[in-house]
């Protein structure tokens, strides 16, 4: 248990600074753009990784047909939190994209047969509730609660999908090793994203400026940054796939979900945003569940 939280809580410092540089180059870039960039250079990184290691491009035939499938859906996952992120605020969207890490748990135990303990689900559902208080604005009554802006609506995708594919690539994961999954699954989320952005390019449909945005007045400190973006998320990758080898997949993922806390630090110190009191207290709720998580049985 101690490796699994170790490292998602390296995932989770990966994943924060990632959100942070996802968003700083979805605003200049436009979303879309952005996140194309970001893929392919992660999945450059994680080739030479896979030659440096195993001296292979790694591919396990047996497990690349479910790792592709669930690199799609992190395609569409990615595209929604690059999106939440680019209308922000980050310090409200990259705490809402951390509820994954609850329902993480509850696939985890209906999919997986994996145990949670009395205290773990308290700890659960004090941080789900901490991302409820993070994300949400509340207008006197909790019947007038809404998101703090769309970009909250749009992360819930991600949420949905990371948990899905969190469960769906344990599996592969264990029986293959973390860089035969993680490759195979960037392959098939860069593809995906690529075509999109060659489609919008070609076709032009209406309301992609929403993902578009200005494609063709990059520089290269925002290159530079959307570059940042995709090492970092593919570091934060490793250290989750390393994770759900040697630990439940349950407790990586939550541990992961701590990565917003960091986004928020960065983003209330650099980038001049603030939080509301009652948000402040959804962070404590947030760190407070995962003590509660991480307390011995």
């Amino acid at each position: 248990m101690t490796d699994g939280l170790a490292l998602g809580l390296m995932a989770a410092v990966c994943w924060g600074l990632t959100d942070v540089f996802a968003a700083v180059g979805g605003r200049r870039l436009g979303s879309l753009p952005t996140l194309a960039i970001a893929q392919f250079t992660s999945l450059l990184v994680m080739l030479a990784i896979g030659l440096a290691i195993e001296g292979r491009v790694p591919v396990t035939p047996a497990v690349a047909p479910q790792a592709a499938l669930f690199g799609i859906l992190l395609a569409v996952g990615y595209l929604a939190m690059f999106t939440g992120l680019a209308i922000g605020p980050v310090s409200v969207v990259s705490p809402a994209i951390a509820a994954y890490g609850g329902l993480t748990v509850i696939l985890a135990v209906v999919f997986l047969g994996e145990k949670v303990t009395v205290n773990q689900w308290v700890g659960v559902a004090v941080g789900t509730l901490g991302v409820a208080l993070t994300a949400f604005r509340f207008d006197r009554t909790v019947a007038r609660a809404r998101p703090v802006s769309a970009g909250v609506a749009i992360a819930v995708v991600a949420v949905i999908l990371f948990a899905v594919a969190s469960i769906g690539l344990a599996g592969p994961t264990r029986q293959a090793g973390w860089p035969d999954v993680i490759f195979v699954s960037r392959i098939a989320s860069t593809a995906a994203v690529w075509s999109l952005l060659l489609a919008i390019r070609c076709f032009r449909p209406r309301g992609a400026e929403m993902l578009m945005g200005h494609v063709d007045e990059a520089d290269g400190r925002t290159l530079g940054i959307i570059a940042a973006a995709g090492i970092l998320d593919m570091a934060g990758a490793i250290a989750f796939g390393i994770g759900l080898t040697v630990s439940l997949a349950w407790i990586v993922a939550l541990a992961s979900s701590f990565g917003p806390a960091v986004a928020v630090l960065v983003a209330v110190a650099l980038l001049g945003e603030r939080l509301r009191p009652v948000q402040w207290l959804g962070l404590v709720g947030i760190a407070s569940g995962l003590i509660l998580i991480a307390l011995p049985t």
